[in-house]
């Protein structure tokens, strides 16, 4: 933040919040990480940050340990040798996604193993969907620490909605 602003106009900018380009469109503000139970499409934890920090830099800190299913599924954006050795360490099942490069395509077998690990990743999308239909990820918050505590309350919000749903079912949650 520049020395020469006011205090008044320092009140009215966001400090926090980063730009980040995603899908050729610039986005300014907070982005939210989320570790999602496959089973129940429950939110089990959340970190929020500005737009400028990659997914996979939280990746870990989203992990549960209390989890009773060791598998991690992630998309093509997560893999590296290293990260799935620590992970496998650790005792999880590593159901990421592969990439290819330019000079050098997934193989057949590696698109099919894509395609299976797609399917339960697709029941993650569905919470986001969800949380569209009760006004989308979108906070208009100055500073991080009120965007995370809106974030976290649309969160709580749609667990709650999603137990009521479950319980409506007699599908137990915990």
């Amino acid at each position: 933040m520049p020395i020469t602003w006011k205090a008044h106009k320092r009140a009215q900018k966001d400090v926090d919040a980063k730009w980040t380009k995603k899908h050729g469109k610039n986005h300014f503000g907070y982005k939210l990480h989320a570790s999602i139970d496959k089973r129940h499409k429950l939110v089990r934890k959340v970190i929020i940050t500005n737009a400028a920090v990659s997914d996979s830099v939280v990746f870990e800190a989203l992990l549960d340990p209390n989890n009773t299913s060791r598998d991690v599924y992630a998309d093509r954006g997560y893999p590296s040798a290293e990260r799935e050795a620590t992970l496998t360490a650790a005792g999880w099942r590593v159901q990421i996604q592969r990439k290819g490069s330019a000079n050098k395509p997934i193989s057949e077998t590696q698109k099919q193993r894509n395609r299976r690990i797609a399917t339960p990743r697709a029941r993650v999308e569905h919470v986001f969907g969800a949380m569209r239909h009760m006004g989308g990820k979108l906070v208009r918050r100055m500073g991080i620490v009120r965007a995370t505590f809106a974030l976290q309350l649309k969160t709580a919000s749609y667990n709650l909605q999603r137990l009521v749903y479950l319980k409506e079912r007699g599908i137990e949650a915990f």
